[in-house]
């Protein structure tokens, strides 16, 4: 995609991984509006960079995302770029009991949030000559971390929808991209310096320098390892196997 002119939408751009993309997206010359539940935040990133837009979502509650949705078609007919990145990553217990509140919050903002963001933009996406969808999934997508199961299985189902997106888009304006950072050092759970964990800024200079070829997805060297435990014949082994059911359909009772 091209490094400057788009006008990109970033949910939960506030901290961590949106807020670098979205200050990186700004400095190489992009209209950038960020999402996110805290006002405060949004403020202060404003004051920071100016020219950066605010909007207020809770990207969990549909009905505000149609509300949000609408208003940015009408206050910026040139977005051309989402980029459905909040999310939550709360531990939970796969071997005890399920707290339900907080299991229907993750799936509603991990999994819902992005599905129903990008349903709501994306006949305005189809009208753009150039649009982009881009999901931010996770390494534990292939490699669970069993101390976070549900946030692992949800990353997994964002992958495997991007992968449905990005077919079913194939013949339209909308490329559909995957972003599957590795461990970064940011306040997701907590920003504890590990010297494990890939530095935002690193992480962030190599994905921008991705983003600008890349088709499908942007693996930084940190996360190859992992995201190969899939296996390379991903992508093609997806096409071929859903176009032989587009020509082969079901039969209907």
């Amino acid at each position: 995609m091209k490094s400057s002119g788009n006008t990109v939408f970033i949910t939960g751009g506030t901290s961590g991984i949106g807020r670098g993309l979205a200050e990186a997206f700004h400095k190489r010359g992009n209209k950038v509006i960020i999402s996110g539940r805290r006002k405060a935040l949004l403020d202060e990133i404003a004051q920071l960079n100016p020219g950066i837009d605010t909007i207020q979502l809770d990207i969990g509650d549909a009905a505000q995302i149609r509300k949000v949705a609408a208003h940015l078609v009408e206050r910026y007919p040139a977005l051309n770029v989402l980029i459905n990145n909040a999310g939550i990553m709360p531990f939970d217990d796969a071997g005890g009991a399920l707290d339900e509140e907080l299991a229907i919050r993750l799936i509603d903002t991990n999994l819902l949030g992005p599905v129903r963001m990008s349903a709501a933009l994306v006949g305005h996406l189809k009208r753009q000559p150039e649009s982009y969808i881009i999901n931010n999934s996770s390494v534990l997508a292939y490699v669970p971390l069993a101390e976070t199961a549900l946030y692992s299985a949800s990353k997994a189902a964002i992958h495997s929808y991007t992968l449905s997106q990005r077919f079913v888009l194939r013949d339209t304006s909308v490329r559909v991209l995957e972003i599957t950072p590795p461990w970064v050092d940011t306040d997701l759970v907590h920003k504890s310096g590990d010297p494990r964990a890939m530095p935002l800024d690193a992480f962030i200079g190599e994905t921008m320098q991705l983003l600008e070829t890349a088709t499908t997805e942007v693996v930084v060297g940190a996360a190859r390892p992992m995201r190969d435990n899939a296996g390379p014949r991903e992508h093609p082994f997806v096409e071929q196997f859903n176009q032989f059911v587009i020509d082969n359909p079901f039969p209907v009772e």
